[in-house]
């Protein structure tokens, strides 16, 4: 199983941007996400956490430890 304990850093998007909040994950580099609601950017960096690891892997990548 996959744990996703890495941190998470979840800001505001800037209106001109479309709004809502982006998600980013400063252990993985290129891993972020975002929502429309906090709770919506968490679930999907979740995903893309999942994504990046799994892709990691693939390549050959260390991958960071939790």
């Amino acid at each position: 199983m996959i744990r996703l304990d890495y941190p998470i850093v979840i800001e505001p998007a800037p209106e001109e941007e479309g709004g809502g909040y982006r998600a980013r994950v400063p252990d993985l580099p290129g891993c972020i996400s975002d929502g429309e609601t906090r709770q919506e950017a968490v679930s999907n960096i979740q995903q893309a956490i999942m994504a990046w690891l799994a892709e990691a892997r693939n390549l050959g990548w260390s991958v960071p430890s939790a």
